[in-house]
């Protein structure tokens, strides 16, 4: 369990590819939750950040995930909610200890007594979570300052991306595998929205619309430093 520091068998290609599309993917999925759960952008980035870079250097297995969730996020709304982004915090220390005591006693064998229905209705339940999370990025701000669904060209341009996307990432695995497929969409669609001038939303521009209106103009997603 703490050792720590071991040599195992390593792929640098695949390590770097896998780790420019989770840097590139978590971006917006970590914005998007940070609203979920009532807290500030930033706020979500840094965890994220610190959470990916915790599980690389002293996770218990060569692969793991970890980032933000939708599970996690829609019951963290209630709390910030009534007691503010200080016990969020604590909360997530508290959930952090839990996680390792369980460890420690090995109670993870425990899962095994959770019915496969609660495991696929739990599962289904958060991919439901995830998908009307997403739904907010076809909203925009009208004059009035009031958020309201996409029309006309820019919907159109949207659903066309989407499904690019889609389409890339479905299909190029059945082609080659040398590379994610995931970062492939990702770095296609970038290049075509900003080579051909399209009418796309950015995730800056998400951020912006849900920010009061003195706060837009000024609203970014550069960290720094403490």
């Amino acid at each position: 369990m703490f050792d720590l520091i071991t040599s195992k068998d390593s792929n640098v290609k695949n390590d770097v590819l896998s780790g420019i599309t989770v840097a590139l993917a978590l971006v917006p999925e970590a914005v998007a939750f940070a609203f979920v759960a009532g807290v500030e952008p930033m706020i979500g980035l840094y965890a994220a950040f610190m959470m990916g870079l915790i599980t690389s250097a002293i996770g218990g297995r060569p692969g793991m995930i970890s980032g933000a969730t939708g599970a996690m996020a829609v019951v963290m709304v209630a709390l910030v909610a009534q007691h503010g982004v200080q016990y969020l915090f604590a909360a997530v220390i508290l959930a952090g200890l839990l996680q390792i005591m369980c460890g420690i006693f090995k109670l993870g064998k425990f899962i095994r007594l959770v019915p496969y229905p609660v495991m696929l209705g739990f599962v289904n339940g958060l991919a439901i979570v995830i998908f009307l999370a997403q739904l907010g990025q076809f909203k925009v701000t009208n004059a009035a300052g009031e958020l309201q669904w996409m029309e006309g060209t820019l919907l159109y341009w949207m659903l066309g991306l989407v499904a690019l996307t889609m389409a890339i990432i479905y299909l190029l695995p059945k082609l080659t595998k040398a590379v994610p497929a995931s970062l492939v969409a990702i770095v296609t669609v970038t290049l075509l929205v900003h080579g051909l001038d399209l009418e796309a939303r950015t995730v800056i521009d998400f951020v912006r619309d849900l920010l009061p209106a003195d706060q837009r103009d000024t609203a970014t997603l550069a960290g720094e430093l403490p």
